[in-house]
């Protein structure tokens, strides 16, 4: 398997080439890749403008606001690998160390249900941004070292989620049947854009990723179903599953938490 992999830090253009680091800046942050959920946690939240990612699509606002004594930044991530691996790296410059991250993922199994929460734990790399950031293989590891207390925290609340294995491509209109069933043949559950580059990006730079996900689509069927996955539809599920990865991102604002995983 072919691979782009070089495990030095530092390239010919570096994040921190770009960005300059805030010592104000918070450690923690909460994404997601729906702006109308990011506008909700904004206003529920009272956070505001603390910075602004720079790119040629326009500047993207870094939102800050305080729960419960912690400091916290919340943003809006880019769709696909690439993309959104070049803002966590931006941000990591800036002075993020942990992100907590939840999006959509289409289901290959139709017995997940629309909006269910499921959490990665193998992705399985078919993109190819990571291969620039982890040696070549099939497969990564989704969550290391938070996984338990992840699986924790929805347990300890009562919160219904399923562990899944995640097949990633940055090929959203080549998901053909073919490959779809392949990949269930082989386990995978659900399918994603960025959870396997994410995972690599946190491996290579030494960060705190926390990965779940809400599903969307159902690609288990002769026929796509959309479900729920334009934003706007079971919108109120979808905006307590953003207060869901606040109280997350609490849990695991500990540092003996987080930096005990290293």
């Amino acid at each position: 398997m072919y691979s782009n992999f070089e495990d030095t830090q530092e390239a010919v253009i570096n994040p921190w080439d770009i960005v300059k680091r805030r010592e104000d800046c918070p450690k923690i942050a909460v994404t997601c890749f729906a702006h109308n959920l990011i506008a909700y946690a904004t206003e529920k939240y009272q956070a505001q403008v603390y910075d602004y990612l720079h790119t040629t699509n326009g500047d993207k606002p870094i939102y800050i606001c305080r729960i419960a004594e912690q400091c916290i930044a919340l943003f809006m991530s880019g769709a696909g690998a690439s993309v959104a691996v070049n803002e966590y790296e931006e941000l990591f410059a800036l002075g993020i160390e942990k992100v907590v991250v939840f999006g959509t993922c289409g289901v290959l199994d139709s017995s997940i249900k629309d909006c269910a929460i499921l959490l990665p734990t193998l992705a399985y790399r078919d993109e190819g941004t990571s291969f620039h950031y982890a040696q070549a293989s099939q497969t990564i590891a989704i969550n290391v070292g938070m996984e338990e207390q992840m699986k924790q925290f929805f347990q300890t609340r009562a919160i219904a989620y399923r562990e899944a294995k995640v097949w990633t491509t940055d090929g959203f209109y080549r998901e053909t049947r073919r490959k779809v069933e392949r990949m269930k043949h082989a386990g995978y559950t659900c399918v994603d854009m960025e959870c396997s580059a994410l995972a690599a990006l946190a491996q290579f730079r030494r960060k705190r990723i926390a990965q779940f996900f809400y599903s969307a689509d159902n690609l288990d069927q002769k026929q796509w179903d959309k479900r729920s996955l334009g934003n706007a539809e079971n919108i109120e599920v979808k905006k307590n599953i953003v207060d869901i990865a606040m109280q997350l991102f609490l849990h695991l604002a500990d540092e003996e938490t987080w930096y005990g995983m290293l």
